[in-house]
């Protein structure tokens, strides 16, 4: 059941399911909290408590937002974690990857540990020898196309994209829900603030944040050239120790939803030894 939460100017759409330590999940731009649809349902398997949140914009929360930066959102993220009692992990996908950064060197108190996927937290760079991998320009291509011009299409074919090789049984209708979504009064509009964003911000929290991270990777990102290479800059900036990555072989951009298995196993893991020892 959806509930709702009063953020600044705006309302901020969740739901809670399970009983355990507290995991909150923040999707990416462009999409709502069903992106975790399959890793919700096995996180409450393994004895947790699963808030599922809605981002500025998108899905169920409220759309009239002055400011889409992953500072704003991590905001938001702790609004919620406060509301349902804390501290919790957090975990964020893409942009909410940034934002749960900042999140974490802000109110550390309320956060235990990070799991980051294909996370937004760097600035980034771009040389020409970056350009000659097919993979990154053809998601570049579409996400330029999606955000600079807002057309729903182009951010629709920036998915068939950031999934490459093996795709969720439901994939066609995950599609279909991301649509209706974006066509929405002031979804679009939250899309293209979120990818006007940078993620400076949350470079600059890297080395504050105090509790134990995991940094999640697909071999397959089109939206880095080499995504190993993004993964373990992050770790490096990290304060010695916190950090791992790991890399799904054959994932793009949305590991927790073409591989959802792999992707539990390892926060299993890693919430069992790194965070559990931290």
């Amino acid at each position: 059941m959806t509930e709702y939460l009063a953020v600044d100017a705006g309302t901020i759409a969740y739901e809670v399911e399970g009983a355990g330590p507290l995991v909150v999940l923040a999707h990416g731009m462009g999409d709502h909290r069903a992106a975790y649809r399959a890793l919700i349902p096995r996180l409450i398997a393994a004895g947790y408590r699963v808030a599922a949140v809605d981002l500025r914009g998108c899905g169920e929360s409220s759309t009239d937002w002055a400011d889409w930066s992953r500072t704003a959102i991590a905001g938001d993220l702790l609004a919620v974690i406060r509301r349902l009692g804390g501290p919790a992990v957090l975990v964020g996908h893409s942009i909410s990857g940034g934002a749960a950064t900042i999140a974490a060197a802000q109110e550390p108190e309320l956060i235990t540990a990070l799991v980051e996927l294909g996370p937004f937290t760097r600035k980034q760079s771009m040389g020409l020898g970056d350009l000659r991998s097919k993979r990154l320009r053809q998601g570049l291509l579409r996400l330029m196309k999606a955000t600079v011009l807002g057309s729903v299409p182009a951010w629709r074919s920036y998915l068939e994209v950031a999934y490459p090789g093996v795709k969720p049984t439901d994939f066609a209708e995950r599609l279909d829900r991301v649509e209706a979504m974006l066509r929405e009064p002031g979804r679009m509009k939250a899309l293209q603030g979120m990818g006007r964003s940078t993620p400076v911000d949350a470079g600059a929290q890297l080395g504050h944040v105090r509790c134990p991270v995991l940094v999640v990777m697909g071999t397959d990102d089109p939206d880095w050239a080499d995504p190993r290479a993004e993964g373990s800059a992050i770790v490096e900036a990290l304060p010695m120790g916190l950090g791992r990555l790991e890399m799904i072989e054959g994932a793009g951009h949305y590991p927790h939803d073409q591989y959802p298995d792999q992707v539990l196993s390892l926060m299993l893991s890693f919430l069992r030894t790194d965070a559990a020892h931290a």
